[in-house]
This record gives structure tokens, C-alpha cells and sequence, in this order.
């Protein structure tokens, strides 16, 4: 059965059929503008570090105390923190590094509830698609720390680790914090992708757990020390391939 014959009969008319190239190609330019505006914008802010988590976690709760603490820390030893600008763990890590010597960088993005911009911003960028701000997030960090959160979280968690895994973006440490919260997770990736086969041997060894402060700053400023221009080196000094 030919490929004509699949598809849909009689084809669109040609009136729809221009009225929705154009629309997706207006869609489309508006996507690459955000692209470029944001990549503009945020180029003179490395080295910087991406920090995920939940829009729900309450300023009284640890979490939001950790990350607070933790991107102060960050941006004292001189590396911008980027948040997704909104309330929760992304407010906490914008207030730390607000406070500090380092920019502090919120991805806002424009959504008919839940997300609202928090005041503690050095620098903000709203983006009307997730698509080009998940990318900025990957894009202009040299290490990425979770903390927990929903959905979005494990999004752009798992976004990071593909592209880690799969050599899109060069090797950086993606830290999770909070054992309770992660450990079930990575217990399950173990057993069910990793004793199956269905994820590379090594590839675990991408994702770091780690609950204190101190050591994950060292453990990002050890990973900078290797990095030059924002882009690191293989161990056999092999560039990879960036975003």
C-alpha cells in the first residue's frame, strides 16, 4: 500500500492548506525569535548553573531553605544561577543568588496559572514556548541541580540526562537533592532500566545524589576547573558536540 493512498482523501483544499502553512510558519519565526533574543541576552552569563524544582514548595519548607542557602553559595564562588523565574524552589534560587556576587537569572515562562514571576532577578527572560526556554536552560549551564518537584521537574531532569547521555550536550554534573525524595526513583531506574538493559552500564553514573551544600558547589567548581569557554573536554581531550 502506497504512501498516496494513506493518507487522507480528497486532499485538503488549497486555500486551508496555504492559510495553514502560513500560520505554522508564522509560529515557527516567532519560536526562532525567542531563540535569538534569549540567546543574546544570556551569553554574558556563564559560568552558570540551572537549578529545577517544584513551583509548589512553601519559603518555611527546607527545601526552599536549601536552595536558598545553596545558591548563595553558587553565586559567591562566581557562578550565575539560572531558575525558571517563578515561585517555589525557582524563587529560592533566584533570592540566593540575588543576594550574592553572581547574577541571578530567571526563565519565565508564560502560563494562565500557577506561574508568576519572583522579584529576586537579576536578569529575566519571558519565553511564550517551553520549547526554546528548556533549551536556554541546558544550553548555558555547566551543571544542573534538582530539587524535587512535579512533572516539569522530571521534564527538564530528563531532558538534561538525554542530552548528556546521548553526547548532544558535553558531560555535566546533574545533581539531585534530597535522598527521600529521589531515592525511589533511581532505585526503579536500576532495577528496571539498568538490569534490563535498557539503558547503557555507565549511564547511572551520570546522575550524582547529594545533599550537602559544600560538596555540591565543589563538585561543580571541580567540574568547571576542566571546562574552557563553556564547553568541556572528554577525558581524551576529544571536543563533544554542544547545543
Amino acid at each position: 500500500m502506497s504512501l498516496i493512498q494513506k493518507l487522507p482523501q480528497p486532499k485538503l483544499p488549497e486555500d486551508i492548506r496555504f492559510e495553514t502553512q502560513a500560520r505554522e510558519s508564522y509560529h515557527l519565526l516567532k519560536i526562532m525569535s525567542e531563540f535569538v533574543a534569549s540567546g543574546e541576552e544570556l551569553r554574558a552569563i556563564q559560568p552558570a548553573v540551572s537549578i529545577y524544582g517544584s513551583a509548589r514548595i512553601r519559603p518555611e519548607e527546607p527545601d526552599y531553605l536549601f536552595t536558598e542557602r545553596l545558591a548563595r553559595k553558587l553565586s559567591d564562588a562566581g557562578f550565575s544561577v539560572i531558575s525558571g523565574g517563578g515561585p517555589g524552589i525557582m524563587e529560592a534560587a533566584n533570592k540566593g543568588a540575588f543576594a550574592g556576587k553572581s547574577p541571578s537569572v530567571g526563565l519565565n515562562i508564560e502560563l494562565p496559572h500557577e506561574q508568576h514571576a519572583n522579584p529576586y532577578q537579576d536578569l529575566s527572560v519571558t519565553f511564550q514556548h517551553f520549547f526554546p526556554r528548556k533549551v536556554m536552560f541546558v544550553k548555558h549551564a555547566i551543571a544542573y541541580v534538582v530539587m524535587p518537584g512535579g512533572f516539569g521537574t522530571l521534564d527538564e531532569l530528563f531532558e538534561s540526562l538525554t542530552l548528556v547521555q546521548t553526547g548532544k550536550t558535553p558531560a555535566r554534573p546533574i545533581i539531585l537533592v534530597n535522598r527521600p525524595f529521589w531515592q525511589g526513583l533511581l532505585d526503579w531506574l536500576h532495577e528496571q532500566l539498568g538490569q534490563r538493559g535498557l539503558i547503557g552500564e555507565n549511564d547511572m553514573s551520570l546522575l550524582q545524589l547529594c545533599d550537602d551544600e559544600d560538596e555540591i558547589v565543589a563538585t561543580i567548581f571541580q567540574h568547571y576547573e576542566n571546562c574552557f569557554d563553556g564547553v568541556c573536554r572528554l577525558p581524551n581531550n576529544q571536543w563533544e558536540l554542544g547545543l
